[in-house]
């Protein structure tokens, strides 16, 4: 990115990348996974930086070089990376370089366009389990259902035995949400969102919510809880301020938790959890990363615009 604005301002440009310092790796990208917060980066919203700047946070691919003292990595080795990069670096490239403890193995038999559309999504949605354990028969709220986390919360919320209730804007993605695992959907540009939670749950509400979206929405997510609910919030979609009734919180004795997927890999002991429940899960087939749709490359700039145009049901992969 030479400018900060939309899509349009990314280039493809031929750079050298050094070798890998201490504790990095250089890897040969195979497909890299686009996220929201590359935009927010795009438009400026994460703040200034130095121009030109790289971008990406998440790929998969072969290492093709290690630096001084590296563990538990070598070259040949197929990795993916996890949430947590940091912004000197990029994951949008043909080479880039990751610190080695941002990597994990890829699994045997799953390909680079799979990898990328994995562990940014997963791990994000570990969080329900990892802070309030799901018991059987919970209701789970899960609001910006169709995106590639909302989908990976989907099928987390169904393997340990929780209802998941998708939250969506239109009615054009009831179908495939039903399709890829909620139990119900609401639509939230035609419902109150908090009165159908209560129908769908018998008039209990939700144990957990799970909200990318905060904003003027919240206050509703928060009255379709139940007594002692628990509301992860681990996205801004909303644009706007979040507010809600106080009273209401205190009334009903919920907990308001604010998450970043980077913190908790940043934890040795929930990092080992979540990497070996994903992997278990994805070798038996009860996790499999959903893609919306794949671009080359060289239509990286498309490939902005079709995630910024929110019609997509999934991961978007660039393939390099």
């Amino acid at each position: 990115m030479h400018a900060f604005g939309g899509p349009e301002v990314l280039s493809l440009d031929e750079v050298t990348v050094r070798d890998p310092g201490p504790g990095e790796v250089q890897i040969e990208v195979g497909a890299i996974g686009l996220n929201r917060a590359e935009t927010m980066i795009l438009s400026g919203a994460f703040g200034q930086r130095p121009l030109p700047s790289n971008i990406g946070y998440e790929c998969a691919g072969v290492i093709r070089s290690t630096g001084p003292s590296v563990k538990g990595f070598v070259v040949g080795d197929r990795v993916a990376i996890l949430p947590g990069l940091p912004m000197e670096y990029g994951a949008c490239g043909e080479t880039v370089l990751c610190p080695a403890d941002l990597l994990v193995n890829t699994p045997e038999g799953q390909s680079d366009l799979e990898a990328a559309a994995t562990w940014m999504q997963f791990v994000t949605a570990y969080a329900i389990r990892a802070y309030r354990r799901i018991e059987p028969g919970d209701a789970v709220i899960i609001t910006a259902a169709s995106s590639s986390v909302g989908l990976a919360a989907i099928q987390l919320v169904k393997a340990d035995g929780g209802v998941p209730i998708a939250v969506t804007r239109g009615r054009g993605k009831v179908e495939a949400l039903k399709r890829h695992g909620a139990q119900h959907v609401i639509v939230s540009d035609e419902q109150d969102v908090a009165q159908a939670v209560r129908e769908v749950t018998g008039g209990r509400g939700a144990a957990i919510a799970f909200d990318a979206v905060a904003g003027p929405s919240f206050s509703s997510i928060l009255s379709a809880l139940t007594q002692g609910g628990f509301a992860i919030v681990y996205g801004a979609l909303g644009g706007e301020p979040t507010q809600f009734s106080a009273p209401y919180v205190e009334f009903l004795e919920l907990t308001i938790r604010g998450y970043a997927a980077n913190h908790l890999v940043a934890n040795p002991n929930l990092r080992r959890e979540a990497i070996a429940y994903i992997r278990e899960r994805l070798a038996n087939g009860t996790f499999r990363p959903v893609i919306d749709r794949t671009f080359a490359l060289s239509e990286i700039v498309e490939a902005y615009r079709r995630l910024l145009g929110n019609q997509q049901i999934g991961k978007i992969v660039v393939t390099v």
